[in-house]
């Protein structure tokens, strides 16, 4: 890699192995956060139009961190590395951002929520605390790790392409654990202290969860940062007479970054951008739409009720668990089933139709459980109907696999240069995503609200969304110049 002037033989691939598994760690805990944390705020109290609310700090922090964190990542002067330190700041504020998520309702109590009350302002204002900060850290580490893969790669684009395979791999794994840990509905017995006066056995599992997650993501930090040494390098870069370029302000590189986007690479951020939209709506709320459409229980309700959504979100949990497998062996076969449909793009069209039939079946699996409970009253569905829940939870890990990699391939084929660093660059084109994100967490919840307080108008929404960017990556977006080029990009998108 070059430093300055000065280059750096690639590293062994054992220590890309080990980079790579951050992922794993990292998304552990994304896992978790998707599938438990939209239920357990409705727990202390917060109605369920007003939850999506709370995920508004997911795209905010991944507007404005992931550039800054790049643009700095790429210029700090360092004894430690130009990585690193982000990477360790990184998972030190998960570390402490879990420890306020899962002992939030024990921390409200203490400072005077009282348990006959349904809303814990204390225990949601401190869940709200330390679910900003977590998403703000994991942002914080996501860019970094990704450079740091690029930096041990040398430039070297087989070694890249073979980073970002692991990187991808690494995910998949963190996903697969994260969200079969999630599953388990008796975990916190392994951690009795969990269960406390405040805190039930939704909570305590919760808890329990994020303890592991805490431990998991240290592991694999510890190994990174104490196997893996950084080349010191200059915070600048050097001219040719060995004078220190002045460093461009990180607002004029923001700016530099978008105006030399060229007329292909702005139609992959609409149609991106799109994509998202279809795809946040069943992300924030799938496992909701388990426990209070599925199971038809409520996360304030009564005994039974409850009973039901914790074995909703449960199962939800385990079908993220399918959708993942599905992610990380749909992963490996993007290329060459793109070239068998006739291109990346086209392959990109054909599953955007699959996510858009896969929300829409959500309908009927919903009115198929109504009908079964106004027959046998509040009792958990038939496995039918659970299959066909599970079902969409898998075949939609197809559509995915392409979201988190054609996308990223794309723009590494369309971008021009634009001036500024890699770790600036993702930051940009991460705007795509999370500017989407901000849409549907302001709107969902009130559009479910509107039409009766259930996930149903989110995932047409969704579906209709699906539909769009699937006939413009078909119709609007450029050919690729050199499809037989392409890069396999295993690049994960903003959560």
């Amino acid at each position: 890699m070059e430093y300055g002037g000065t280059h750096e033989a690639m590293a062994p691939l054992w220590k890309i192995i080990v980079v790579a598994s951050i992922a794993a760690g990292v998304q552990f805990g994304w896992a978790l956060q998707l599938s438990l944390l939209t239920p357990y705020i409705q727990q202390l109290g917060v109605p369920h139009m007003w939850a999506s609310f709370i995920w508004l700090c997911g795209p905010l922090s991944g507007l404005l961190v992931q550039p800054i964190v790049g643009y700095f990542s790429d210029r700090t002067k360092s004894r430690f590395g130009r990585r690193r330190p982000f990477i360790i700041t990184g998972a030190t504020f998960v570390a402490i951002a879990v420890f306020l998520i899962g002992f939030a309702a024990d921390l409200g109590h203490m400072a005077g929520d009282r348990l006959d009350k349904e809303m814990k302002p204390r225990a949601v204002s401190i869940f709200v605390v330390g679910f900003w900060i977590l998403d703000v850290a994991n942002n914080m580490l996501q860019g970094p790790c990704r450079a740091l893969l690029a930096d041990l790669s040398a430039s070297d684009h087989k070694r890249m392409r073979i980073a970002n395979a692991f990187y991808s791999f690494f995910m998949a794994v963190g996903n697969v654990l994260g969200f079969a840990v999630g599953s388990i509905s008796n975990l916190y017995k392994l951690l009795p202290f969990t269960a406390t006066i405040a805190c039930n056995v939704y909570c305590a599992n919760l808890k329990s969860c994020f303890l592991i997650d805490i431990v998991f993501l240290a592991v694999v930090t510890i190994s990174v940062v104490t196997t893996v040494k950084e080349v010191t390098h200059p915070s600048q870069k050097e001219l040719a007479n060995g004078e220190p370029e002045p460093m461009t302000p990180f607002g004029k590189d923001v700016t530099s970054a978008f105006q030399n986007l060229s007329k292909p690479m702005w139609l992959l951020y609409i149609v991106t951008a799109l994509n998202w939209v279809a795809w946040f709506p069943f992300i924030l709320y799938d496992t909701d739409w388990m426990g209070l459409e599925v199971y038809g229980g409520k996360a304030q309700g009564t005994k039974v009720e409850r009973r039901l959504y914790d074995l909703g979100v449960h199962a939800g949990s385990l079908g993220l668990m399918f959708n993942s497998v599905v992610l990380g062996f749909g992963s490996l076969v993007v290329e060459p089933l793109g070239k068998m449909v006739g291109g990346v793009k086209r392959w990109w069209a054909i599953v955007n139709f699959i996510l858009a039939i896969g929300l829409v079946c959500t309908v009927p699996v919903t009115k198929m459980a109504k009908a079964y409970r106004a027959a046998h009253g509040l009792v958990p569905p038939p496995a039918n109907i659970k299959g066909g829940a599970l079902g969409i939870f898998s075949v939609l890990g197809i559509p995915l696999s392409v979201t988190y990699s054609i996308p990223f391939a794309l723009a590494s084929i369309y971008s021009s240069s634009a001036g500024a660093g890699q770790g600036l660059s993702l930051g940009v084109l991460n705007m795509a995503i999370v500017v989407p994100q901000m849409i549907v967490s302001v709107v969902s919840g009130r559009l479910d609200e509107a039409f009766g307080g259930g996930n149903l108008p989110a995932f047409i929404m969704g579906a209709i969304a699906a539909v769009i960017s699937s006939l413009m990556a078909l119709f609007v977006l450029p050919n690729p110049p050199s499809q037989d080029s392409l890069p396999v990009l295993m690049a994960g998108g903003g959560h």
